[in-house]
C-alpha cells in the first residue's frame, strides 16, 4: 500500500481513589518532573480528574499497541505514586461532577464561561483516533463518507452506561453529556475543503469560535494536523479493544480511500439518517440493530460490523492489521465495555464493584499491582 495512513490516539483516563474508587483530582505537580516529554504526550483536561494521553504519530497498528501500553503504564504508576489509579470508561459509575474541581487555564476558565454548567457538568472520557490524510480536499471528502460508519464504529465502542449512581438506561451515555454542547454531533456533508474553510471562517469572523478546535463533531479534519480526528467513542476499559477500534477505523479510511482512486466512492448519506444510527447506538450498544439504508431495512449490530470487516478485508494486508482486526468477532462475543459493566452491576447490584471491574480491566497487562487481585491469588495458592 502507497499511504500509510499513520495513527494517533488519544486516550482519556479516570482518576480515582485507591481507598472507595471515587473520582479524585490528580496533581498535575508530577508533570512538572519532566515538562517537555509530558507536554507531548499527556495533557490537562477541563477536569482534574481526567488524564489524557496521547501517542506519538505511529506508522503502523502495532507501533501503536506499544505506544498505547506504554502510555497506559505511564499513567498508571503517575497515578499509584499519589494513591490512585487509572480507569477507562466513559463515564464513572456513581461520582458526580457537582464534586469535581475543574482546571485552572484560561482556555478552559473561557469555554466555562461561556458554556456554563454545560461545560461543569461535561465530566466524560472518550478515545480520539488520527489517520494521517496529506491532501486536505481528499481529507475531506474521505470525512463526508466516513461519516456513515461512525454509529458502527460507536456501537462498538459504547461503554458508559451509569451517570451519577444511575443505570441511565444507554449504552453510552457518555454522548447525551457532551451533545449539551455546541458544534457536536454528526457533521453536515461538505462539497470542498473549500467550503468547509467558509463554514470556519463564518464562525470566527462572527465570534461563535476563535479557532476550529471548537468544532467538536465526532468526526472532524483536524485544524493544526493532516489528519482526519475520529471522536464519538468512549474511551475503551483494554488495550486490545483500544487497538481494535484503531486498526478498524484505520482501515475504513484506508478502504474508502482505495476506492476514491478508483474513481468509485461510498455513498453518502444525510446527517439525519446517519443520526438515527447513532441514537440507536447510544441507546442499544451492539444489543440490538441498526439500519442499513441501502437495503432499507434494520440488520442486528453484530451483523453489520462483520460486513464492515469483510468491506475492508483487501487493506488490511497492507497495512499490517490482519491480525487484529480478525480478532474483532471474538470481542465482539465478550461484548462491549458497557455490556460488561451492566452484567457485572446485575450480579453485584454493587455500582462500586462496577468501579472496581473497570480498573481491574484497565490496569490488566501493566505494570501497576492491584491489592485486592494479589490477595486473591494468594488465597487460591492457599487453598490449593
Amino acid at each position: 500500500m502507497s499511504k500509510k495512513f499513520t495513527l494517533g490516539i488519544e486516550e482519556e483516563f479516570q482518576t480515582v481513589c485507591m481507598d472507595d474508587l471515587s473520582l479524585k483530582a490528580h496533581l498535575y505537580e508530577i508533570l512538572d518532573q519532566d515538562k517537555a516529554y509530558f507536554a507531548e504526550h499527556v495533557k490537562p483536561e477541563m477536569h482534574k480528574a481526567v488524564l489524557e494521553v496521547g501517542t506519538h504519530i505511529c506508522e503502523n497498528i502495532d507501533e501503536a499497541r506499544q505506544d498505547v501500553i506504554r502510555l497506559r503504564n505511564m499513567a498508571a504508576q503517575m497515578a499509584a505514586d499519589q494513591n490512585q489509579y487509572i480507569a477507562a470508561a466513559g463515564t464513572h459509575p456513581f461520582s458526580s461532577w457537582t464534586e469535581q474541581l475543574m482546571t485552572d487555564d484560561p482556555r478552559y476558565n473561557q469555554i466555562v464561561n461561556e458554556l456554563q454548567d454545560a461545560a461543569r457538568s461535561n465530566l466524560i472520557f472518550g478515545m480520539h483516533i488520527h489517520v494521517g490524510i496529506e491532501d486536505r480536499n481528499q481529507a475531506l471528502h474521505l470525512m463526508n463518507q466516513a461519516r456513515y460508519f461512525l454509529p458502527h464504529i460507536f456501537a462498538f465502542s459504547t461503554n458508559s452506561p451509569f451517570w451519577e449512581g444511575r443505570n441511565t438506561g444507554y449504552n453510552s451515555y457518555r454522548t447525551k453529556v457532551f451533545d449539551k454542547f455546541p458544534r457536536t454531533g454528526i457533521p453536515e456533508y461538505f462539497e470542498s475543503a473549500a467550503k468547509y474553510d467558509e463554514y470556519v471562517e463564518m464562525l470566527k469572523i462572527t465570534n461563535c469560535i476563535d479557532n476550529a478546535k471548537k468544532i467538536w463533531w465526532d468526526i472532524r479534519m483536524h485544524p493544526f494536523y493532516n489528519t482526519i480526528e475520529f471522536r464519538i467513542c468512549d474511551v475503551q476499559m483494554t488495550t486490545e479493544e483500544t487497538v481494535a477500534i484503531a486498526a478498524l477505523v484505520q482501515a475504513i479510511v484506508a478502504k474508502l480511500d482505495k476506492l476514491m482512486r478508483q474513481n468509485l466512492s461510498f455513498r453518502n448519506y444525510s446527517r439525519s439518517l446517519i443520526n438515527e444510527n447513532k441514537w440507536r447506538a447510544a441507546r442499544y450498544g451492539m444489543e440490538d440493530k441498526l439500519i442499513d439504508f441501502g437495503k432499507k431495512k434494520e440488520v442486528f449490530s453484530k451483523q453489520l460490523m462483520l460486513e464492515i470487516i469483510d468491506f475492508v478485508d483487501d487493506v488490511i494486508d497492507g497495512l499490517g492489521s490482519r491480525e487484529v482486526i480478525e480478532g474483532i468477532p471474538a470481542l465482539l462475543e465478550k461484548g462491549t465495555g458497557s455490556k460488561r459493566q451492566l452484567e457485572i452491576f446485575e450480579q453485584t447490584n454493587d455500582l462500586k464493584a462496577v468501579a472496581r471491574y473497570i480498573v481491574e480491566e484497565t490496569n490488566k497487562g501493566l505494570d501497576v499491582q492491584l491489592p485486592w487481585l494479589v490477595e486473591e491469588k494468594q488465597k487460591e495458592l492457599i487453598v490449593a
